[in-house]
């Protein structure tokens, strides 16, 4: 099973940038997990809505549009799935950030966690919506089933994951409180898939368009394959993909035998 992840900031921008087919004939997968597609269905080019050989779902935030959106494309052998869209609380499950398929014995969620960084009642709000999800996720987990996560944390998790730990130490993204809530998760029966298989080397997902900090590789690791620790033993390999552009991340893909 070949999974890619990737963040968009904006689906319809990678689109008409040129950039959307080379990536599909770049990475083929059977499923494709996007974050930020700030987008609606019936926004989206029929190339975008409907890629030839899958079926996709979407969700998005329902009072805003623009902003944030998850979307996945499962390649129509796959059968026997529920989507999942809710998790939580309407101010959680109406922000667009959740999209699952859930499997007979194994379960894929996709998300786009918030970001955080706008102030105190932002911050507030992704620190409770982590609460929420990590809740979530441990009930799915205690009903017997296999998990895999992915998509954007909005967290590195630990100095290795970021370009410059010492200057951030008080950003949002760095903060002790987040950095510990990915403590817990991982404690909770989980395994951050490219540190188990790279615990040493230096990588990042995620670099700021403002400061063209990709051309210096001034970055951040906040894009993730969290996977349950029974099975990181069935996992074939993990990337990320930075020679592929069109977004301020690059994509991640994971090859698992499930």
């Amino acid at each position: 099973m070949k999974i890619v992840s990737w963040n968009l900031n904006g689906i319809r921008a990678v689109h008409r940038n040129g950039y959307w087919e080379a990536f599909l004939s770049k990475l083929p997968a059977d499923i494709y997990c996007f974050q930020e597609t700030k987008a609606r269905p019936e926004q989206l080019d029929e190339k975008l809505r409907d890629i030839d050989g899958y079926k996709s779902y979407f969700n998005y935030p329902t009072h805003k549009k623009g902003y944030a959106g998850v979307a996945l494309y499962l390649k129509e052998n796959l059968k026997n799935y529920r989507i999942i869209k809710d998790f939580g609380p309407e101010e959680f499950d109406t922000q667009g950030r959740l999209l699952g398929a859930d499997f007979d014995s194994w379960a894929l969620l996709n998300l786009y966690f918030p970001n955080g960084g706008m102030g105190p009642e932002a911050l507030k709000y992704k620190l409770q919506f982590y609460d929420y999800f990590l809740n979530f996720v441990l009930s799915l987990k205690d009903s017997g089933k296999d998990i895999i996560i992915t998509g954007d944390f909005n967290v590195a998790h630990e100095e290795i994951d970021l370009a410059r730990p010492k200057e951030n130490e008080g950003s949002v993204g760095f903060l002790p409180e987040e950095r510990a809530w990915m403590d817990a998760l991982l404690a909770s029966g989980f395994a951050d898939v490219w540190r188990e298989t790279n615990p040493e080397k230096q990588e990042y997902s995620w670099w700021s368009m403002r400061t063209r900090a990709r051309e210096r590789n001034v970055g951040w690791r906040i894009d993730y394959f969290i996977v349950s620790d029974s099975l990181l033993p069935k996992v074939k390999s993990v990337q990320m993909h930075q020679e592929i552009f069109g977004s301020d991340h690059c994509p991640l893909s994971l090859d698992i035998d499930i």
